[in-house]
């Protein structure tokens, strides 16, 4: 029994430490990134990387969310004539909450399974430590492209997504469900607000930083060889899916207060 008591207080201890040192890794991250020299070269390859690479599956993703929607909304209530506005149910419900956390997980997987396997790969064969021992900061190097990469293009994905779903809803509107052009996109234009787009592009920022920082903790961490680089990048899709649905709660919540 006594013994017992110390091994319990590990067990809760490691879930404890890897939150610590994650928030200690963003707190390096987002203050490397504001300070200078600011290695832009490095931002844009990352971007093309990460970002310009992953738009087809955001694309895909978010046109047959819009296209689903449009036609579960009419197939659903049909007595209540909703069909009438399903610009409206598509425009906010893909700007407000689809399309940020779609988008977060299709593509913050890939992206955060990708850092996790190239700063891990690099961290088993010693390249970090070589770049240490040149005075050169890994955070500075390889995490804040990575971050700042993030931090852009995921929500430049999610304003691409929420407009291609919103024409998959225009799609099954027109040739489904024998609305106007004009009937649906007067719909969209009355019920959109500014507030709408800004609340989930706030939320696809939050995402992005979460993402980023555990896919390079993830990596930076990662031992065991090419076995544990594969464990870490596993967990990096695991517990990036995980923040981005606890998260969006919570900032749903947060900006439902502040507008």
């Amino acid at each position: 029994m006594q013994q017992a008591a110390p091994r319990i207080l590990l067990d809760y201890g490691a879930p404890l430490r890897h939150v610590g040192n994650l928030s200690m890794l963003a707190g390096r991250g987002l203050t490397a990134l504001v300070r200078p020299p600011y290695e832009f070269r490095s931002w844009l390859h990352q971007m093309e990387h990460l970002g310009v690479s992953s738009l087809g599956v955001a694309a895909v993703t978010t046109l047959f969310t819009g296209m689903v929607l449009a036609l579960q909304t009419a197939y659903s209530l049909p007595e209540l004539g909703v069909k009438y506005y399903i610009g409206s149910v598509v425009s906010k419900s893909l700007t407000r909450e689809l399309g940020p956390v779609l988008v977060a997980l299709i593509v913050g997987g890939r992206i955060g399974s990708g850092m996790t396997a190239e700063l891990g790969t690099m961290k088993v064969t010693e390249q970090i430590d070589a770049m240490r021992s040149m005075a050169a900061d890994p955070v500075k190097k390889l995490v804040v492209p990575k971050l700042a990469a993030s931090l852009i293009m995921l929500p430049v994905l999610t304003i691409l997504g929420d407009f291609l779903g919103i024409l998959g809803g225009l799609f099954i509107a027109t040739n489904q469900l024998n609305l106007s052009y004009g009937l649906y996109t007067n719909d969209v234009l009355q019920a959109l607000t500014l507030g709408d787009v800004l609340n989930g592009l706030g939320k696809s920022v939050f995402f992005a930083l979460f993402i980023a920082i555990i896919g390079c903790y993830n990596g930076l961490t990662a031992s065991g060889g090419a076995e544990g680089v594969g464990r870490a990048t596993t967990r990096t899709v695991v517990w990036a899916s995980i923040m981005v649905l606890v998260s969006d709660f919570f900032l749903t919540k947060l900006f439902h207060v502040l507008s």
